[in-house]
């Protein structure tokens, strides 16, 4: 029962820091909002998936890259500079959560609505070269 209350507050917690982080964009890279956003979005990962998980997932060698540009990122909403930590901040999450958009892209094609949109030919060409690749959590 605890582990299921973990995931659900986990998943609050991330729901909350990127909504979080939104905020601070749209209202011109506030860094209060963006920094409150990564924390609540770190720590909501942290209860989703298990601390050793996490602590595993972002010191694999092939994350290196994108922890270390995440990280860097982060630190720079910290001290000021909100709108470079952010373009920071989103490489090394392009970097990191890459080995997800397969999974997420076979998860929205069986959406009623959205499915449609995965389905036709030019969206399915652009998709096909990244098919092969898995969750790699």
């Amino acid at each position: 029962m605890e582990h299921i209350r973990n995931n659900e507050i986990g998943l609050g917690l991330t729901g909350f820091g990127v909504f979080f982080s939104f905020l601070g964009i749209v209202f011109f890279f506030d860094k209060g909002l963006i920094a409150m956003g990564n924390i609540l979005f770190l720590s909501g990962l942290g209860l989703t998936i298990g601390l050793k998980s996490t602590m595993q997932f972002f010191t694999k060698p092939k994350n290196y890259k994108g922890t270390i540009s995440f990280g860097a990122g982060f630190f720079l909403v910290l001290i000021g500079w909100p709108f470079f930590g952010m373009l920071l901040e989103a490489y090394g999450f392009v970097v990191l959560f890459s080995g997800f958009w397969p999974t997420l892209v076979v998860f929205l094609q069986r959406i009623p609505i959205i499915g449609w949109i995965f389905h036709q030919p030019f969206v399915t060409s652009f998709l096909d070269r990244y098919r092969g690749k898995r969750v790699p959590v």
